[in-house]
């Protein structure tokens, strides 16, 4: 009972959000450094290029760049058995499409996996994290089926050099995004479903071509996918209701159908020809597709949505995907985001009876104001919001028998924020000394909720049912 022995519990972040060094060692622009600072009730910018005028979050962040060492030892003293983390593709290859890469950039992941297998860590990477290569629009970024050998390329090296070092992958951060925002996603300016589409098939191409890879280069490679957690409950039991919601969840999920079984689904299919979308297949791509499914499904898990019949064509918001509903019976963030422990359980048995894989939360956290007094942070609702989602994790695999891999908690150290750019809405549990517009000592400091991952670590679980 309670959590496996080999149970892997850390932490997760993403290169755009926490490293800086924007421009350091030949680093060329992602997608996410022209991407403006936000807030809750105002949207961030996309620009051209660097432009003053504007604070670009990505350009510091937390540093972790220069302080990488740091930070991974704070991780280790929690107990990590596993740090997710991404590789950011323009330190590697600047421009996107350079014939060979930057030796500098790929030196400093040598660091990264220095330091983690120096506590034992292992690693999950993330391929490609919501920072497209700047230089690719002149492709039409994923667009154009070149993007698709660029991206190939890109893991190739990575896989060749960190094999051995890194057994766990994920292809894509979030890909279902590219229906929610492709910008971020994906890199592309156009929102008609056309150009979505045809984004979405390349990157499930990319993928595809990369599992295969990876089991070629390695055969302990483990590669997943990561499916951006929308989950839905229907506003009543009125079939408009429950059919609104079943087109919603197939909105999503036909992301994982196609990484996980290897096939369009027939819903999606159909759903294309009636709107005139024509997928940009060449000979022997099915094959490639049906052949380079995933290994195992990763996701994140935040809230969950209320979804009925005025939801049609509604996926666009601040803060996740306005549906139209709220849900009367939970609480929200301070950022509007539902609070919903069940539905963690609810995901898990929903993904797991739909695709049989091995299953992995790489990202659940409460995203929240945090204090600092006399150098602590006391911050019981994280502890709180965090224990609720774990209990039901662990319902899930000792009452449902769900095949869990492991746990990482979105931000273990404060970084920006995605979908606001904001440093005060903090998930860690390491404040960062750093505000929203750069300023700040960048002093680490441990909030209580530190001590108390560090003994659910520890305990392997057992803790949590502790008063």
């Amino acid at each position: 009972m309670g959590f496996p022995n080999d149970f892997l519990w850390g932490g997760a972040t993403a290169a755009n959000q926490c490293e800086g060094a924007y421009n350091v060692d030949g680093k060329g622009l992602s997608t996410a450094d022209v991407m403006t600072l936000g807030s809750h009730t105002q949207k961030r910018k996309r620009t051209q290029d660097i432009d003053s005028q504007y604070y670009y979050p990505s350009h510091q962040a937390i540093d972790h760049y220069h302080h990488y060492k740091e930070d991974i030892a704070l991780f280790a003293q929690m107990g990590f058995k596993v740090y997710r983390l991404s590789i950011n593709w323009t330190r590697i290859f600047p421009n996107g499409d350079e014939e060979m890469p930057n030796e500098k950039g790929l030196e400093f992941y040598d660091r990264i996996f220095d330091e983690l297998e120096k506590y034992h860590i292992e690693p999950l990477v993330t391929i490609s994290h919501f920072e497209t290569p700047l230089g690719l629009q002149k492709y039409g970024s994923w667009m154009h089926r070149k993007v698709v050998d660029f991206y190939v390329r890109y893991a190739k090296v990575l896989l060749e050099r960190y094999q051995g070092r890194v057994k766990y992958w994920l292809t894509f951060n979030e890909i279902n995004c590219m229906s929610t925002m492709p910008w971020i996603a994906a890199g592309i300016v156009s929102e008609d479903e056309q150009s979505k589409m045809t984004a979405a098939y390349h990157q499930f191409l990319a993928s595809a071509k990369v599992v295969l890879l990876a089991h070629q280069i390695d055969l302990h490679n483990q590669v997943g996918m990561m499916y951006c957690g929308h989950f839905a409950y229907p506003n009543s039991p009125n079939p408009d209701d429950m059919i609104s919601t079943m087109n919603f969840m197939h909105d999503m999920l036909f992301y994982c159908d196609v990484q996980c079984r290897g096939y369009y689904p027939n819903y999606k299919l159909k759903q294309l020809k009636r709107e005139g979308i024509v997928l940009p297949i060449q000979k022997g791509d099915l094959d490639i597709l049906k052949n380079g499914t995933v290994d195992f499904l990763s996701y994140s898990y935040y809230f969950t949505h209320v979804t009925g019949e005025k939801t049609k064509g509604i996926y666009k918001g601040l803060n996740g995907i306005d549906t139209g509903y709220q849900n009367p019976y939970l609480p929200v963030s301070e950022w509007g985001w539902t609070i919903d422990p069940q539905g963690l359980r609810y995901s898990l048995n929903l993904l797991y009876d739909r695709y049989q894989l091995p299953l992995m939360i790489v990202e659940n956290g409460l995203g929240a104001v945090d204090v600092l007094e006399d150098g602590k942070i006391h911050d019981q609702y994280r502890i709180d919001y965090l224990q609720q989602h774990l209990i039901e994790l662990e319902k899930a695999l000792t009452i449902d028998g769900i095949p869990v891999m492991g746990y990482t908690m979105w931000g273990p150290i404060d970084i920006v924020a995605a979908s606001t750019g904001e440093m005060k809405k903090r998930y860690g549990f390491i404040y960062v000394d750093i505000d929203d517009n750069g300023q700040g000592s960048l002093k680490r400091y441990k909030k209580d909720s530190f001590y108390w991952y560090q003994k659910v670590i520890q305990t392997n679980g057992k803790s949590l049912k502790e008063e």
